[in-house]
């Protein structure tokens, strides 16, 4: 009798398995065509990708006291720099910022693409809004991130030639910045900012980055050209108001647009996690409220006023609203459409070659939408 039940409950089990096996299969997602424009900007550069771990540590700024957690005297910066390992030429440097709650290694599937292609790509841990923060993140730190972003920068270039894992030089006419979500606020804040901003700065990209608070005149203090990528399914951060409407405050601004991307469908770990879920924001919603507070739009008060492009008054849009959510796409298809834009746009201000350049421009502005349906480019 025991011997029948246990044959019962295996069988149960090997059906259960294979029932996952062939869901997981039946839901991948959709590849843009092999002979597409885009499904060669998704294929990996010439270069095999490093990774190498640092920690940079800043005695001239304090970590402030933290939900009761003590303030320390200096600022550490743990930090993954990923590298294209044979390149012995000039390379461009993005710094990449990440999100509330998040860590250096949220965007794995990116920072890897880039690298292949020539990029270096270093991201660190800040100190008050990573998820490992002591205390729980605190994302009115964010007024302290452009200057982190700066001391980056001087901390890879000043790497010896001991202590660096990359036999490439960089080249300080090309660096840029990626940041997520409030990396994607760092972005903007450390490419405009008056007061704030690094002028050594010459490409912007922010993915899933509020925006909303800034006025046209704020976008005129730096001709760096500037990529938004923004999901029309975010529940966190609005896309109207915060990626949709770019192109009208500033004219040079891009904005590509996916339908039904989700704010943490750009995470690395959404595919295949979420991948079966309707939304995953109903996920993010509630962490993130808490680690913003009652008032979510108070981090804005402390980053200037109207003379630096900064109004609080604007219709600034809820987070997580009242609104019902809309279904999201397949991550791993907005992790697609992420990997091609951002390649394109780096590669389109970057590339040494002029052609490189112009195929890039193309690559971004016409054959991203052409490849996928749910991608359009403004």
């Amino acid at each position: 009798m025991l011997r029948t039940i246990l044959k019962f409950l295996g069988g149960l089990v090997l059906a259960l398995v294979a029932a996952i096996v062939v869901g997981y299969i039946a839901t991948g997602p959709s590849r843009p065509a092999s002979d597409s424009v885009s499904a060669q900007w998704l294929e990996a550069g010439p270069y095999r990708v490093g990774m190498s771990e640092h920690t940079f540590v800043d005695f001239s700024r304090p970590t402030s006291e933290n939900r009761g957690v003590p303030g320390k005297p200096e600022r550490t910066f743990p930090t993954t720099i990923w590298y294209p390992e044979e390149l012995e030429d000039d390379a461009p440097l993005i710094i990449h910022s990440h999100g509330i709650l998040s860590s250096r290694t949220e965007m794995p599937y990116l920072m890897e693409l880039l690298a292949s292609h020539g990029y270096i790509i270093a991201a660190a841990d800040y100190p008050l809004t990573s998820g490992s923060t002591a205390g729980g993140a605190n994302a009115s730190d964010t007024i302290n991130q452009p200057a982190d972003v700066s001391f980056l920068i001087n901390s890879v270039l000043e790497l010896s030639d001991e202590e660096k894992p990359f036999a490439a030089t960089i080249d300080t006419d090309r660096i840029g910045l990626s940041g997520y979500s409030l990396g994607g606020l760092t972005t903007y804040l450390t490419t405009f900012h008056p007061g704030l901003r690094d002028r050594r700065i010459s490409a912007a990209l922010a993915i899933a980055g509020p925006s909303a608070v800034f006025t046209p005149a704020y976008f005129q203090n730096s001709n760096a050209p500037t990529l938004a990528i923004a999901g029309t399914a975010d529940a966190l951060i609005e896309y109207e108001r915060n990626a949709a409407d770019l192109p009208q405050r500033d004219s040079r601004m891009d904005v590509v647009a996916i339908e039904g991307g989700s704010h943490l469908g750009f995470v690395g770990a959404a595919e295949p996690t979420f991948r079966l879920m309707f939304n995953p924001d109903t996920l993010g919603c509630s962490a993130v409220m808490a680690a913003l507070g009652e008032n979510p739009n108070a981090i804005f008060a402390v980053l200037g006023n109207t003379a630096d492009g900064v109004d609080v008054s604007r219709d600034l849009p809820p987070i997580c609203g009242d609104e019902p959510m809309a279904e999201a796409i397949h991550p791993a298809e907005q992790h697609f459409i992420t990997q091609v834009a951002a390649l394109a746009f780096f590669e389109s201000v970057f590339a040494a070659d002029s052609e490189r350049r112009q195929a890039a421009r193309q690559a971004l502005s016409v054959h991203l939408a052409q490849d996928f349906a749910a991608a359009s480019f403004d």
